[in-house]
């Protein structure tokens, strides 16, 4: 290791992707990556004034398609026979280059550069936004490679690290950052055998490329140390990932403006630079809405008066793009075999993986983690942003060598509760703080508006009773619940921290059978600190968060039965004593002002004052529920 790590000067990880790049750092906070806009795409371009990297040089590529490098990484370390299937992609000129390298060969250069070259321009980038972010120089870092790198790649990592000023203290592969980033392997919780092994698939399909990796996860054996990550197997396809989905949502469109305007286009290459970006900007867009919607549309200016406009659906995009998706499991299924051998099963025995992690942004498509799902029989983790995963694992891997981190990041415990808002801004808690992992609490939920067809779930964490108080931790929708009267819905919610500090949330609506989840990790981002102060401060405002809590359930509550009694009256007022009628309405009415009140300002209303003006409602109106249930069941055999 450098002086520099020795001497306690921070370790940056860094994700060198071929797409995106990233830096980040292990801290008492956790992993978490550095710079303003954090993901810098790999894009380096050559103009006679300078050196551009990163968004502004993939923005403007298509002014300067010879002059901008991008997807370098995949001639690291590589000759020119191994990049020929690659050469008609690119849109620089790529010459030999001595001892069997090639070169990257600009315009108005004599001489080309090489792949080392152009990635420290990207490792510089991220070196100048490491110490901007820190307030002090780096010179060391922990960079992930994909595991199939041979030594040659590896060692051209190294160099292009060296090129930029970075003393690169260890190459870490890709799929063992993932699991360094969600913990798993480091559980020492006295509940598990430290014998015990987990295997764990690693699922990476990025924008250019997939692979899928099956490591073999050894526990430490003492405090102090670190599990021990062995790849079993990994396999994959070199041409296979987003940039795919793209190209077939271009050849769809293509064939529509052939078909619909006549346009004598074959393939996307006989269309101008400009307009082929277009279409792969729309195209991209098309894929991110559709990872999220159930709809999107195109609208694109063709001149002369010819507009292509074009709704997708999920479905419609699932059925175009499920050969693509299937194509993975092909990898999948070799890699499984591989691993079987190394670990002595049988080709009959069932391969059952402990965890799965996706890693690349194309694993945002519900349908790819459908089938990886279904394929392994896990749920796979998706609490880590896929793009940011393995140089978070990367930084945790830093965090260890410079000691800056503890050899685990794992919980014991829990040290904040965790819970649900509710109707009113109220934090349901699910979980309370040091609970043990693994931990698991249901609590059933129902909507408070007729016809409520999705409910949205803020998932929360702390100590405060209303959910603004305390720290959001992400939120999701459960959509396609049939509409149904305020309160009939039965949503089950459903906390499970598993021992890698995962938090996986589900909600099930049971009438409908609905279902939606999301997966957080909650300890990363808080140091002990934070924690305490967020603790201290739920001890100093406990009274007065309690009781507003109280009076938040009572409005909502009470505006149920505003509701209730109030259609139930007005449904049988001629069926009751007028005198019995206004006692009601003056109920009601007294109710539904202290409701108004409390929501203009919680302190304006004791909670005991609207406890009993709720009560008060609720025992007078037992006369007119005895009514309408008698006129329901007569109406009843009427009907019989």
């Amino acid at each position: 290791m450098s002086d520099t790590a020795k001497n306690g000067g921070p370790i940056v990880g860094i994700d060198l992707g071929t797409t995106n790049s990233l830096v980040a750092i292990a801290d008492r906070a956790g992993p978490h990556v550095l710079g303003g806009d954090d993901l810098i795409p790999s894009v380096v371009r050559y103009d006679e004034g300078g050196v551009v990297v990163g968004r502004v040089a993939r923005e403007e590529a298509v002014l300067h398609p010879e002059r901008t490098v991008s997807s370098v990484k995949r001639l690291l370390g590589r000759g020119m026979a191994d990049i020929a299937d690659d050469l008609g992609y690119l849109s620089y000129g790529v010459e030999p280059g001595p001892n069997d390298t090639v070169r990257v060969r600009l315009p108005g250069r004599s001489d080309g550069l090489s792949p080392e070259e152009v990635s420290a321009e990207v490792l510089g980038e991220l070196k100048r936004r490491a110490e901007s972010a820190l307030g002090e120089p780096v010179h060391c870092a922990v960079v992930t490679v994909p595991a199939y790198f041979d030594d040659a790649q590896r060692q051209a990592t190294r160099h292009a690290g060296r090129l930029a000023g970075l003393d690169v203290v260890r190459i870490v592969n890709e799929p063992t950052a993932a699991a360094l980033a969600y913990g798993v392997g480091l559980d020492r919780s006295a509940d598990r055998n430290r014998a015990d092994e987990q295997t764990v698939v690693v699922y990476d399909l990025g924008g250019g490329t997939f692979d899928v990796s099956i490591l073999r996860v050894t526990p430490p054996e003492t405090e102090g140390e670190t599990a021990f990550y062995e790849v079993l197997s990994t396999a994959g396809d070199t041409r296979l990932g987003g940039d795919d989905v793209d190209h077939l949502l271009v050849e769809t469109l293509c064939v529509e403006m052939r078909e619909r305007f006549g346009l004598a286009i074959e393939t996307p290459a006989e269309l101008p630079p400009a307009t082929r970006r277009a279409l792969k900007s729309f195209a991209e867009g098309v894929k991110h809405r559709l990872s999220e919607e159930q709809q999107a549309s195109v609208r694109l200016d063709l001149g002369e008066g010819r507009v292509l406009e074009r709704d997708f659906t999920r479905d419609e995009f699932e059925a175009l793009i499920e050969p693509w998706a299937r194509r993975t499991l092909d990898a999948c299924g070799r890699a499984e075999r591989d691993a079987k051998r190394k670990l002595d099963l049988r080709s009959t025995d069932a391969f059952e993986p402990d965890a799965v992690i996706l890693v690349g942004g194309s694993t945002r498509i519900p349908l790819i983690r459908r089938i990886v799902s279904e394929a392994f029989g896990v749920e796979p983790y998706t609490a880590l942003d896929p793009d940011r995963v393995v140089g978070l694992g990367a930084a945790v891997q830093a965090g260890l060598l410079s000691g800056a981190a503890s050899g685990s990041l794992l919980l014991d415990v829990i040290p904040l509760s965790l819970g649900v808002e509710t109707a009113g801004g109220a934090a349901a808690k699910l979980i309370l703080r040091n609970a043990s992992v693994p931990a698991r609490a249901t609590e059933m939920f129902s909507t408070g508006v007729d016809g409520q067809v999705s409910v949205k779930l803020n998932i929360v964490q702390g100590e405060r009773e209303m959910a603004s108080d305390c720290r959001s931790l992400g939120e999701f929708h459960l959509s396609g619940i049939p509409p149904m009267p305020a309160g009939v819905p039965q949503l089950e919610v459903e906390f499970l921290v598993d021992a890698n500090g995962v938090l996986r949330v589900s909600a099930h609506e049971r009438r409908s059978g609905k279902r939606a989840q999301l997966q957080v990790v909650p300890n990363h981002g808080l140091t002990d600190d934070e924690v305490d102060r967020i603790e201290a401060e739920s001890f100093e405002h406990a009274r007065d968060d309690m009781t507003r809590h109280r009076v938040v359930d009572l409005c909502v509550n009470g505006k149920l039965d505003l509701k209730w009694i109030g259609e139930r009256l007005d449904k049988h007022r001629a069926a009751l004593d007028p005198s019995y009628a206004v006692d009601l309405d003056d109920k009601l009415e007294a109710l539904r002002t202290l409701i108004e009140r409390a929501e203009a300002d919680w302190s304006n209303v004791p909670p005991q004052e609207l406890s009993e003006a709720k009560q008060d409602l609720d025992e007078a109106s037992v006369r007119l529920q005895e009514v309408s249930i008698a006129a329901s069941l007569r109406a009843d055999q009427d009907a019989g």
